[in-house]
């Protein structure tokens, strides 16, 4: 889609040196701008790129003073970075904007579905689900019976919702994931085998979370496995059964929580961290990549290492296991002179 200098200037709320009706359709940075591109200049840095770029627009600061001829339509604005971070949102905005029911696709019977929404080839809707306003919900996508998709939600491609599942408004659900598998529920039986013990509970996710790509989140045993709002999941994490992650907590990639542990409010969870289960973790907690999580935490905690621990004696300590050689060495010398 193709966008003229001067609308780009009316959404920026910016002032248009040169021509206003150069067109542009893609991003790119400065140093490889080309012919209908837009970028833009915040670091200095860079600056000398504002005389040769080949770029069709460069967003600029309006305190910037030019040495040279610039060849690109120039549009001046407070802040050159937050202004290309607005185009970026507007022009991923625009991407997004798909509506229609594309075939092969499967609707069954008793699905409600509200305004504009995208349904993309070979997806599933199964019976009796409710979808909102302005869905999208792209190809090869499954999901499945009872299920609540609330307003300005997207589902990514290849996507896999369960049946019951909660999904709220302002969701997005990146290509891969799996919402309301089965929880990992089996009990011992008496010759050595295990018995599936099933799993009748079911998701619900908050408005406004992202979860990234093949991450899964298993259905509760009973209950619910709750996603609160504003959590963002970073690919490839495994949430466990009945757990409960607290609003506007972000966890990185690789980390496992298992069953029945509840996670606070604005955690930040680093990358492989595992969490054993049936513990609490306190609100505005920091978990260090890597930490192993084995106990309750108070709200507040900073912790790293594995069994984890105080993040202060972590790093303490971390001094004395780098020359833990050494000191073993000096210990035997003790001994030794001490014996002579």
């Amino acid at each position: 889609m193709k966008i003229t200098a001067e609308q780009i200037a009316e959404v920026l709320n910016g002032v248009i040196v040169g021509d206003s009706t150069v067109e542009v359709f893609k991003l790119s940075k400065i140093e490889e701008g080309d012919k209908g591109s837009i970028t833009f200049l915040s670091n200095l840095k860079y600056k000398h790129f504002l005389y040769t770029t080949e770029a069709s627009v460069v967003i600029v600061n309006k305190d910037l003073e030019l040495t040279q001829p610039v060849k690109a339509t120039m549009i001046q604005v407070d802040d050159s970075y937050s202004a290309f971070t607005k185009i970026l949102e507007y022009a991923n905005q625009i991407k997004l904007m798909k509506s229609g029911i594309e075939q092969p696709s499967v609707i069954s019977e008793g699905v409600e579905y509200g305004d504009d929404l995208y349904l993309g080839s070979f997806c599933y809707i199964g019976k009796n689900t409710k979808i909102g306003n302005n869905v999208k919900i792209y190809p090869n996508s499954f999901v499945g019976d009872n299920v609540i998709i609330g307003d300005n939600t997207i589902l990514f491609a290849g996507a896999r919702i369960y049946s019951e599942s909660v999904i709220g408004k302002n969701c997005v659900i990146h290509s891969g994931t799996i919402i309301g598998s089965d929880g990992f529920g089996f009990a011992p039986n008496s010759d050595g085998t295990y018995a599936k013990i099933p799993q009748i509970g079911n998701v619900i996710i908050e408005d406004d979370v992202e979860i990234g790509s093949c991450t899964t989140v298993d259905r509760a045993t009973l209950g619910s496995t709750i996603i609160r709002k504003g959590v963002k999941l970073d690919n490839q994490i495994q949430i466990a059964h009945n757990v409960e992650v607290g609003e506007h907590t972000v966890i990185a990639s690789q980390t496992g929580i298992a069953g029945s542990t509840k996670v606070g409010k604005n955690c930040v969870i680093g990358g492989q961290v595992g969490i054993v289960g049936h513990i609490t973790i306190g609100d505005n907690v920091r978990v260090q990549a890597q930490t192993g999580v084995g106990k309750s935490i108070k709200d507040g905690e900073i912790i790293q290492g594995s069994p984890a621990m105080a993040y202060n004696d972590f790093t303490k300590s971390y001094i004395y296991f780098k020359k833990l050689p050494n000191i073993v060495k000096d210990i035997e010398e003790l001994k030794k002179n001490k014996e002579n």
